[in-house]
């Protein structure tokens, strides 16, 4: 998310931005099926494969699938240095929630069923803003589905002709965090 409008009388002026939906450099921001699939047999731990993709999988940056890298080097670390096999929710309380929390207070009933539907697995169809910035976040509830988006807690599953993206919760262990964040926040997911 831009902290600021680039504009004529900054000193950094016209960078060029990439989002999470380009497809530039969209193998980069994880890990690839086949990378983690390298990385657990080189550790010998391949027979852990499933539910790595199963809890640690899932986002969809530009045109690339690929699992969260700080997941996958925690479970891999855990499945090496202790006898836990449990999978674990590394992702949570990575950052402050407040600014989520802080949307969820702004909503009604729609956003309600919305976010319902996307703990039970569903998708929704909602317009992302990458001009978003943090000066602007709080403009309208609409802002939600791009801070989550841009936070990890929803990804992409392609887009509408209507311009609108079909998000969805990655994987299981985002979709745990969600339902337990949904819980706080005052709504029964």
């Amino acid at each position: 998310m831009r902290v600021s409008r680039e504009s004529l009388f900054s000193d950094l002026n016209n960078p060029t931005m990439y989002t999470l939906v380009d497809e530039v450099c969209d193998e980069w921001f994880g890990f690839t099926d086949q990378e983690v699939q390298r990385l657990l047999e080189d550790y010998d731990l391949s027979q852990y494969y499933d539910i790595t993709k199963d809890w640690y999988d899932g986002y969809r940056i530009g045109i690339t699938d690929i699992y969260c890298p700080w997941d996958v080097i925690n479970w891999c670390r855990q499945l090496l240095v202790t006898s836990d096999r449990e999978p674990k929710n590394f992702w949570a309380n990575m950052s402050e929630n407040g600014t989520v929390y802080r949307f969820i207070e702004m909503a009604g009933d729609n956003t309600r069923y919305d976010l319902e539907d996307l703990s039970e697995g569903k998708t929704v169809d909602k317009p992302l803003s990458f001009e978003l910035t943090y000066k602007d976040i709080y403009s309208g509830i609409e802002n939600l589905w791009s801070v989550l988006f841009t936070t990890g807690y929803l990804t992409q599953r392609g887009r509408n002709e209507d311009g609108t993206w079909r998000l969805a919760i990655p994987n299981r262990e985002i979709r745990r965090v969600f339902r337990e964040q949904v819980q706080k926040w005052g709504y029964h997911a």
